[in-house]
């Protein structure tokens, strides 16, 4: 009898363990969605609303200033660790349609169904929007780029992914130039846009080198354990696109790119994507 009451003991234990368990990984992905209404913050340096204080407007934004995988970071190659396998992530974009609308302090796409989706570590994030800064918010080496895209993927627990593409001076970027006239139609109002069938295909990562860290979002609430894909490959830009993205923000910030954030100890990986070749 006493064996039986310390192997029921025991089964408890065990049960009561699998269950703790079980609410960390449930608990512990990101799930706090950028901030729709960005009015309430801004990119001010010393500013009440800027980003330094960002962690003093709300109780549920403390993690922007107690946060320790906070975003963005310097992706330092003395930092970097070089991983010798194919990585784990997979693309899957299509033409979808979409709703272009001024946040404040950024111009966001959210796509309708059917844009794609990521797989990162057989987990599937579900592609929904996009929207970008000037000047980028990653920097490489310590170098600031003129221009970083965000494209935001959510998994069906509410796990965050987030892909992000520097941009130099060059070409004109072939999305943006899609978007061009839309932009232009909503760059001296607050209304949204509706665009139709959008191939969202035109921002699949062309590069097969991308580096990979943890960290977080960099608008208030500044969620953190968000899973991060930095393509290695710099794309290209002309000033005349980036200012139509600047322009058609209504505020007087001449940034909108979070300040650098410590990296903490934290693991920057390169790793290398694997295309399977066509026919």
């Amino acid at each position: 009898m006493k064996g039986l009451n310390m192997e029921k003991k025991l089964s408890f234990q065990v049960m009561l363990c699998s269950f703790f368990c079980a609410f960390l990984l449930v608990s512990s992905p990101a799930m706090s969605q950028e901030v729709e209404d960005e009015s309430e913050f801004n990119y001010e340096e010393d500013g009440e609303k800027g980003p330094a204080n960002w962690g003093n407007i709300k109780e549920e934004w403390r993690k922007c200033k107690t946060g320790t995988m906070q975003s963005p970071i310097d992706l330092s190659h003395k930092r970097v660790q070089i991983m010798p396998n194919f990585g784990d992530l997979k693309i899957y974009y299509n033409p979808s349609n979409g709703t272009l609308k001024n946040r404040g302090h950024d111009i966001m796409l959210k796509w309708g169904d059917g844009a794609g989706y990521i797989e990162v570590n057989g987990t599937q994030y579900v592609f929904k929007q996009c929207h970008w800064h000037s000047p980028s918010e990653h920097t490489v080496n310590g170098q600031t780029f003129p221009l970083e895209a965000h494209l935001v993927h959510q998994s069906q627990n509410g796990s965050i992914a987030v892909i992000g593409i520097l941009y130099r001076i060059g070409q004109p970027d072939p999305f943006l130039s899609l978007i061009k006239e839309d932009l232009e139609e909503i760059s001296y109002t607050n209304e949204t846009k509706e665009i139709n069938m959008i191939d969202a295909s035109l921002l699949k990562m062309r590069s097969i080198l991308y580096y990979r860290y943890l960290g977080s979002l960099t608008t208030p609430p500044c969620t953190q354990n968000v899973i991060w894909t930095i393509v290695r490959q710099v794309w290209t830009v002309t000033p005349e696109q980036i200012e139509l993205l600047r322009v058609a923000v209504h505020d007087d910030s001449n940034t909108n790119a979070r300040p650098l954030q410590p990296l903490n100890n934290r693991t920057i990986q390169l790793q290398l994507r694997y295309v399977k070749k066509e026919n």
